[in-house]
């Protein structure tokens, strides 16, 4: 298999045994949807519905303020119960609609429906992906139509289909990969017909096999796209990494994929953009991986947006033993959730229960000048010395050493021997600094 790759990088334990065998199973929510106006970056979207409101499945119930925004569309039909703040992943507070669920799913007129896409014009289609609030769906929530609106759509050459999923323990990428890939050939097709001198290339980490070949069948006479083999190493699947190890060509922060000629866009988010153009489907449903050693029962779940987390707990048959730390994504990228009770959004991946946590067991100590973040690096930074300005709040330094390029992958601090977190260090300093940049 191909050894296409980036330099730095490491090979965490991947864990993805636990539910990597489990086909994706459909959840109904239970009880009360809440629907945070905020799920993506950019400005939050402004509701359009108010109490005692009746709503249908694919409403838009949330309209993109800016440029940079998305819309909001309700998975369940029912009633609006309140508008108000509530409690999100992160611990913030955000505007929320909150609807009563009926049971009864009536969806909006045409929802579902076949669409042709060869007939719709490019803008049509750019304007149904806004339409349908899609968004980035690996992490970033990055307002997919802005991202197929590039300054220059001539010089775009490539779209990359993230299928990497190098985060340990998650497999809902893996699992859509072997249960639906026309689903993602047909979502990657429709983006190619907005660049006509582009080539699609899926990337799929080298461990996961049998979802190469299953891609590879389903791409079977398409001239325009390629399924590539990937080294499994994270973190393979982040955008620069992916796009040095597919193109050979490097981005920095002040630059986006385009100027490199490229696109990028996770499984999920290819998938959306599939149901939205040709199903008349909007964003309203994500698969999440429920897994860790802390779960009875591992599963992968498609599960409505709005739906409580706490409820999916359940469908992994609760938990072995009280876990010592439950984290919303990865171990790597993810963060730690102090309460289940909040709203599955957009950007929701996993559930990740763990019966340790490893970072609190082990006290940092001084840095031995070992070189090892070095080595790891994907972003060639030097952590160490990145480390030392953001703790010395010299933040001058830190801009100098390139640590607005850091993109907190956490590979420093997983190979980091004297267990410092380098990782919240960077994140810290980074969001001092763009704070400050924002104020002048």
């Amino acid at each position: 298999m191909s050894e296409a790759t980036f330099r730095g990088g490491v090979h965490p334990y991947e864990g993805k045994e636990l539910s990597k065998d489990l086909p994706i199973k459909t959840v109904m929510p239970k009880g009360d949807m809440v629907f945070p106006m905020s799920q993506h970056i950019g400005a939050p979207a402004t509701p359009v519905v108010q109490k005692g409101d009746k709503v249908l499945v694919g409403q838009k119930i949330g309209e993109a303020s800016g440029f940079i925004s998305a819309n909001i569309c309700s998975s369940v039909s029912g009633t609006v119960k309140a508008v108000e703040p509530r409690m999100l992943l992160n611990g913030s507070k955000a505007t929320c609609v909150i609807i009563e669920n009926d049971g009864e799913y009536t969806g909006i007129e045409g929802l579902g429906e076949d669409r042709d896409y060869t007939k719709l014009s490019n803008d049509e289609i750019r304007n149904i992906v806004k339409e349908a609030g899609i968004v980035g769906m690996g992490g970033a929530g990055f307002p997919t139509n802005v991202k197929l609106t590039p300054k220059e759509p001539d010089k775009i050459d490539y779209i990359l289909v993230n299928g990497a999923e190098c985060e340990p323990y998650l497999t809902s990428d893996y699992r859509q990969m072997l249960e639906c890939p026309e689903e993602i050939i047909g979502g990657l097709k429709v983006i190619l017909k907005l660049f006509d001198k582009a080539e699609g290339v899926i990337g799929i980490e080298d461990n996961k096999p049998d979802a190469i070949e299953k891609m590879k069948k389903a791409a079977q006479g398409e001239s325009r796209i390629e399924v590539m083999p990937l080294k499994t190493k994270y973190p393979q699947g982040g955008e620069r990494t992916l796009i040095s190890a597919i193109t050979g060509r490097k981005i920095y922060s002040a630059k986006l994929p385009a100027d490199a000629g490229c696109i990028v866009d996770n499984i999920s988010t290819v998938i959306a953009i599939y149901r939205a153009v040709c199903k008349q489907t909007p964003l309203i449903t994500r698969v999440m991986t429920l897994t860790g050693d802390a779960f009875n029962t591992p599963i992968n779940v498609n599960v409505r947006i709005g739906c409580n987390h706490a409820d999916l707990v359940a469908e992994g048959e609760g938990f072995k033993q009280d876990p010592a730390k439950i984290i919303s994504g990865g171990p790597m990228m993810g963060f730690a959730m102090f309460d289940l009770n909040v709203p599955v959004t957009k950007t929701s991946s996993s559930i990740l229960a763990l019966t340790r946590d490893e970072v609190a067991e082990n006290e940092p100590t001084a840095c031995i000048r070992c070189g090892r973040c070095v080595q790891a690096c994907p972003g060639n930074l030097v952590p160490q010395k990145m480390a030392q300005a953001a703790m010395n709040n010299d933040y001058d330094t830190f801009v100098k050493l390139n640590g607005m390029e850091c993109y907190e992958c956490g590979s420093c601090t997983y190979v980091c021997p004297a267990k410092r977190p380098l990782t919240q260090t960077f994140k810290q300093a980074r969001q001092y600094v763009a704070a400050q940049r924002r104020k002048k």
